[in-house]
This record gives structure tokens, C-alpha cells and sequence, in this order.
């Protein structure tokens, strides 16, 4: 496919799978979990490995059916669906520009958006106002450590370390994993259905290549951040875009949506 707009449109789709992978609610909870557990490196990412396949299967299966109702519209409207994918494209950005200010919601549903800038560097990730394998207490109104030297923003790791808190320890392996499994694999990429509506144009081969751009980036971005943390190596930092992240997701909506306008009519 050497359309433009197919370009454009998997260009999209590659950063909302990254950026939305890279959040650390998507890698954090594996290296806490398997730092408790003491599992292996190899373990921890073969674990992070199948959370992240649930969490792309699971968005996948909710993108066959918007690509089954926007195929049978297209068909329906003829050329009138370019408008009607560029408006539903355009919404959802609007929709994410409004959300932006209102957290950012994953595992079990905790929603998440501080604004903490003072440091706190144990050189180990911890949760909140509890006693550690170290045997201190740590107070919870700080910024966090990742593991490899870079503070980040307390509101990041709360959601991630309530999670393991409910699983670690006391807790056999596979009460631990399922637990890890159940709570990414049920939560959608919801910035990335936009763009299964932006390539319906293309059919079911441009679904099956843009279910490939969602799953190669989102693993691609969880491993290697959950691997780079394990090893202690420094990456880059997003905690400020999760910040950001509805708006930048929806800047990026509003884009595609009008480059289809621009293409397409």
C-alpha cells in the first residue's frame, strides 16, 4: 500500500501505540511484581510479554468490530465515508483535547493526574506509606524513583504499586501473574479504534497491517522500557507526557482526521 493517507494513517497509529505503551503503568507494575517475587529478568519480561499480547488482542477484537461497521457503511454510503470517518476522527480528538486535565485511567480503574516536583531517590521503585523489604517506612507525598536514577512523578507509580500491593507479597506466583495479566489485558488502547475508523478505506488488509503497527509498537515500547528498568539502564522519560497524554493524542486525531478531508476529497 503506497497510498499517502495509509502512510499517514500507520505513522499515527506507531506513535499512539508507543507513547500509550510507554506510559509506566504499562512496564512499572512488572519490574515492582518481579523485584518482589525475585523472578528473573527473563520471567518478568515473558510475563509483560503476555499482559501486553492481552492487552493488544483485547483492542484488536474491539477494532474488528468498528472495522466491520465502518467496511459495511462505506459500502453503504460510497463516498460520503470519508467525511463521516474524518468527523468521528476530529470528535474523538476534540473528545481527548476535553478529557485532557482529568487523569489518565489503567488497572482497575484508578485515575491518576498530580503534579508533584519534588525529588525523593531511593534508587529503587516503592509504594506509598508502607514498610519495605529494606525495613523502612517511606513517606507516601513524594516523588518515586524508577529504578535507574530518574525521579518521576509520585501520581505514576501509585496506580502501579497499589496494584502489586493487592498481589505482593504473600502471594504465590500465579495469583501474582494472573492478577498482572487480568488487570492490562481487560483495559483497551482506546486512543488507537480512531485509527482502525481512519484506515476502514483500505479493508480487512488494511485492518490486518494496522493490527500489526498496534502490536509491534506496543510491545516493542513495553519490553523494551520494562527491560532497560530491569537492567537499571536510564531511558527516557514520560511522565510529562502522561501528563499531556489526551492531548496529544487528540492533536494527533484532529490531524489524521483532516488530512483525510484533504486526501480523500
Amino acid at each position: 500500500m503506497n497510498d499517502p493517507l495509509f502512510g499517514s494513517i500507520v505513522l499515527t497509529g506507531l506513535t499512539v501505540s508507543f507513547l500509550h505503551s510507554a506510559l509506566p503503568t504499562h512496564w512499572l507494575p512488572f519490574v515492582l511484581a518481579g523485584r518482589r517475587q525475585r523472578w528473573s529478568h527473563n520471567k518478568t519480561l515473558g510475563i509483560a510479554a503476555l499482559a501486553g499480547g492481552g492487552h493488544v488482542l483485547f483492542t484488536i477484537a474491539l477494532g474488528i468490530a468498528v472495522a466491520w461497521f465502518g467496511i459495511a457503511l462505506d459500502r453503504w454510503t460510497g463516498g460520503v465515508f470519508p467525511f463521516i470517518a474524518a468527523g468521528i476522527l476530529i470528535g474523538f480528538g476534540v473528545y481527548f483535547l476535553s478529557r485532557e486535565g482529568h487523569g489518565h485511567t489503567h488497572f482497575g480503574g484508578h485515575s491518576h493526574h498530580h503534579d508533584h516536583d519534588h525529588p525523593h531517590d531511593h534508587g529503587h521503585p516503592h509504594g506509598h506509606g508502607h514498610t519495605h523489604d529494606d525495613g523502612h517506612a517511606h513517606d507516601p507525598h513524594h516523588a518515586h524513583d524508577r529504578g535507574n536514577g530518574a525521579p518521576y512523578d509520585e501520581a505514576e507509580v501509585e496506580t502501579a504499586v497499589a496494584l502489586v500491593d493487592t498481589l505482593a507479597p504473600n502471594k504465590s506466583d500465579r495469583a501474582v501473574i494472573v492478577g498482572l495479566l487480568a488487570a492490562l489485558a481487560l483495559s483497551p488502547c482506546e486512543g488507537f479504534l480512531p485509527v482502525f475508523v481512519a484506515g476502514v478505506k483500505f479493508g480487512w488488509t488494511g485492518f490486518a497491517a494496522l493490527c500489526g503497527v498496534l502490536a509491534v509498537a506496543t510491545l516493542g515500547g513495553m519490553l523494551l522500557l520494562t527491560w532497560l528498568t530491569l537492567i537499571g539502564l536510564p531511558h527516557a522519560r514520560f511522565d510529562r507526557f502522561e501528563r499531556y497524554e489526551s492531548k496529544v493524542l487528540g492533536g494527533l486525531l484532529i490531524l489524521l482526521g483532516v488530512a483525510l478531508l484533504i486526501l480523500e476529497t
